[in-house]
């Protein structure tokens, strides 16, 4: 194992490291919502694309 960490350890710390990822992530999701508008954002970009294309033809 990395500089001679017993495995126990080094089990115990990764699995500790991957929840706390999972909790943060799991908390900025609850709380700022990032995904909720998503829809909205990807038919404005659609809508942009279709009038930058008509301005091209």
């Amino acid at each position: 194992m990395p500089a001679g960490v017993p495995m126990g350890q080094y089990l115990r710390f990764s699995a500790a490291a991957l929840l706390t990822m999972l909790a943060g992530s799991q908390t900025v999701h609850y709380l700022y919502r990032p995904l909720q508008d998503l829809d909205k954002l990807v038919q404005e970009e659609v809508e942009r694309k279709l009038v930058a294309k008509r301005r091209a033809e």
